[in-house]
Order: C-alpha cells, then sequence, then structure tokens
C-alpha cells in the first residue's frame, strides 16, 4: 500500500485541471522569490511560495514563452533577477497577472517544452518550492503546443476584458487536464524522490586527483532523473541538485514530507582494504551486515557531526503495534525493491557479494516511504574509480536501476 501525495504535479505544457480553491485572498500563498538558471540543454524557474498551492502551465507564441501561473494573493519580487546562465531562456518576469493569479513568464531564446514540474512542501528554514524544468524541443512540436494550448482557452471562454492568450494558462475545473502518458495500471504515476550523498563543504570520500563523492553521487543522480521522466512511468524529484549541504534529516524529510514512493539515496564510499569494490544496494536494519557495512554506516551517520553540525534529537518513537507494522511493511517493500534493481544491475554491473545488504544508515529511516541506499561503488578501488568516471559506466548503471525499478512496481503495483 502507498501513500496519497500531498502537492500538485503537472509534466506536460496544457492547461491542468485545478481543483477549486476559496476565492478569498488572504487564503492564497505568496509568491517569495522567483530566479531562473539557464543552458542550451536546460532551463529551471524555481519560485518560492510561503506554501504549496495549484499551477499551470502554458505555451505561448509570438514571440515564444513558456508562461507558469500560481494561484497566490501577491508577489514579492519588484525586480526580476536575470537569468543565471545563458541558453534556453533569454528572460524573465513575475508579476500578479489578476486577484488570485501569479504570472511568471520565461522569453525562449529557442523552442522548450516542460520536461518535468512538481512542488515541494516546505521543510525547516526552507520554503514551499515550485519547480520547473524546460529542455529544448522543435520549432513544429512548440507551434503545435501552443496552437492546442490556445485552442483549450478558446473553447473555455476567455472573461471579459481578457484575450485568449493572456488567459490560456488561468486554472479552470473545466480543463481535460495533460494528455495521457505510458503509466501503471490505473494511470497513477509514484513519486521517486533521489537523494545525492553529501554536498556544499560536504564532500564525502575522495580520491586521488581531486574524484570526490559528491560530485559523483550528483552527476549520477542528474542521469537517473532524466532517464526515470523520459521514460512517463515516474514522478521524480531531488533531495538537491547542485552543490548544496543538506542535514541526514532534512533528506529524509524531503520524502517524507512529499509523501515518496521510493527514496534513493546515492553514494559512493572509501573503505581501508582497496581490494573492496562492486555495488550494493541497504535497507535499513539495526544489525549490519558485516563489519565493513556497520563502518559505512556509522560515518555517514556521523557526517553531520564531522561538518561541525549536531543531528537534531530523533522524534520520540512511539511504541505501539501499528508504527511496528508500518514499519515492517515500508522494510518489505525495500527489500523488494533492492532486489529487483539488483537482479536488472547483476547481469552487467559489478556486484559486491551479497549486493543485497542492510545496515543502520540514518537516511533509511523513515517508517512511511521505502527507502534505499545505493552503494556505487568505492573510491578506494581503481577499477570502482574508473567506472565511476565513465559515462558509459553510468549510463549502463542508470538504465539497469531505471529497470529494477520500473520492475518493482509492477510487481507490488500503483500508488493510491
Amino acid at each position: 500500500m502507498f501513500n496519497s501525495r500531498g502537492f500538485w504535479r503537472s509534466l506536460a505544457v496544457v492547461v491542468v485541471c485545478l481543483a477549486a480553491l476559496p476565492a478569498v485572498a488572504q487564503d492564497l500563498p505568496d509568491v517569495l522569490a522567483a530566479r531562473v538558471t539557464s543552458t542550451p540543454e536546460r532551463a529551471r524557474l524555481i519560485l518560492d511560495l510561503s506554501n504549496t498551492t495549484e499551477y499551470a502551465i502554458v505555451s505561448l507564441a509570438d514571440p515564444n514563452r513558456i508562461a507558469v501561473d500560481v494561484r497566490a494573493q501577491s508577489v514579492g519580487i519588484t525586480t526580476a533577477p536575470p537569468v543565471a546562465g545563458s541558453g534556453m531562456v533569454g528572460s524573465f518576469v513575475t508579476k500578479l497577472a489578476e486577484e488570485g493569479r501569479v504570472r511568471t513568464e520565461l522569453v525562449l531564446n529557442v523552442p522548450a517544452v516542460v520536461q518535468q514540474a512538481y512542488a515541494l512542501e516546505p521543510v525547516g528554514d526552507q520554503p514551499a518550492r515550485l519547480v520547473v524544468d524546460l529542455i529544448p524541443t522543435t520549432a513544429e512540436d512548440f507551434a503545435a503546443r501552443t496552437a492546442s494550448d490556445l485552442a483549450s482557452s478558446i473553447a473555455r471562454g476567455a472573461p471579459s476584458g481578457s484575450s485568449p492568450e493572456a488567459d490560456a494558462a488561468r486554472p479552470s475545473e473545466e480543463s481535460s487536464g495533460p494528455p495521457p502518458v505510458a503509466a501503471l495500471p490505473g494511470g497513477s504515476r509514484p513519486l521517486v524522490v533521489i537523494d545525492p550523498g553529501h554536498g556544499g563543504f560536504d564532500s564525502g570520500a575522495e580520491a586521488p586527483g581531486g574524484i570526490r563523492e559528491k560530485d559523483i553521487t550528483l552527476a549520477f543522480a542528474l542521469r537517473l532523473r532524466d532517464t526515470l521522466v523520459a521514460s512517463g512511468l515516474f514522478d521524480v524529484a531531488l533531495t538537491r541538485d547542485d552543490d548544496t549541504y543538506l542535514t541526514l534529516n532534512q533528506r529524509v524529510d524531503l520524502a517524507r514530507e512529499n509523501k515518496a514512493d521510493l527514496f534513493l539515496s546515492l553514494h559512493a564510499d572509501t573503505f581501508q582494504e582497496a581490494t573492496i569494490r562492486g555495488a550494493s544496494i541497504y535497507t535499513r536494519d539495526e544489525r549490519a551486515s558485516d563489519v565493513l557495512d556497520a563502518v559505512l554506516a556509522e560515518g555517514e551517520n556521523r557526517r553531520d557531526v564531522v561538518a561541525g553540525f549536531v543531528l537534531p534529537e530523533a522524534k520520540p518513537v512511539v511504541a505501539d503495534i501499528l508504527l511496528d507494522l508500518m514499519r515492517r511493511q515500508m522494510r518489505q517493500q525495500s527489500f523488494m525493491a533492492a532486489s529487483a534493481i539488483v537482479k536488472a544491475m547483476e547481469p552487467s554491473i559489478t556486484m559486491r557479494r551479497f549486493p543485497v545488504r542492510q545496515a543502520d544508515f540514518f537516511v533509511l529511516q523513515a517508517p512511511d516511504v521505502p527507502s534505499l541506499l545505493v552503494e556505487l561503488g568505492f573510491l578506494s578501488n581503481a577499477k570502482d574509480i574508473t567506472n565511476l568516471e565513465s559515462d558509459s559506466w553510468r549510463d549502463e548503471v542508470v538504465a539497469a536501476i531505471a529497470k529494477g525499478i520500473a520492475d518493482y512496481f509492477a510487481e507490488v503495483g500503483k500508488p493510491e
């Protein structure tokens, strides 16, 4: 059994069907900040919000633009910051389009399409966020999308004094929603949260030549995200998509707050014996599989303290039958997911003996989210280092993990 997810998602640039919200402005959140990063291959919009809200996305022409509308009462931005980097997006503006609706328009240098869009609940000092990722598309595809979006707007009927183009992304209960995509039976996509280990001043394990675990895990996570999203089977979120430091608690909270259906934490550690090599996948158990597993878990769990941070006190354990049953269920599902991924990896990837293992990693503690820690290899082994730096090896492992994830969800069924 899976948790329903408590935030809104749209993965297509069409008018999105949204449930009605109270019309009173003070019931809506505020848009606190907006920023855009852009390269020739990818662009990202991040909106900081005082709380999660509904949104819609539309393609507009003359000039080519992507418009993102959110239900909000105000926008705390007087002048939009410049686009960070150069490439797909030339400029953007965020403004109050009308009462209860804030629009961000991205002016495109090249035709683009939304690859994924997802909302994140506020966690700690981090506000709620709407994240929209763009990738290039053809001029023909973009023209078809703008025409379809405009036709949908006209069919709904723009209100008096508003042009169909300006109204195209207006939230509407009458819109038909995104077109169907390949998905699990029932049409619901699971949410996979990928956690690139370490980040910021916490580099993780390091190898000669300046190879750092935090860079390896991030590069791998980005490839895995793109592969999962391209399949059309999953919604995907990252705990970090840049060189940002997150505590272990924050990583777990992001998965729990967004009610993830699977949480994967990526690592590439070191060990004093240079002969140890190969990939493995961990599920949580207070009793480690062997001495190496205990050492790896202890090192990861103490990383925050070593970096100068003290972990907050763990929440009191609710010692009742329901919680115990929940933990058992999550461990069973975690083991099933680990087994499916290992089965997909074993034919072509070097694995440790007994690759499905157990250890008491802190990031695997969520009682309500199936959680795995993937050790991609060891930065203390020369052959593993060569693999971890190889684009072809990364692509092969990403493909195998993606297949394993798909096989796992095909076996257990879709989210509720």
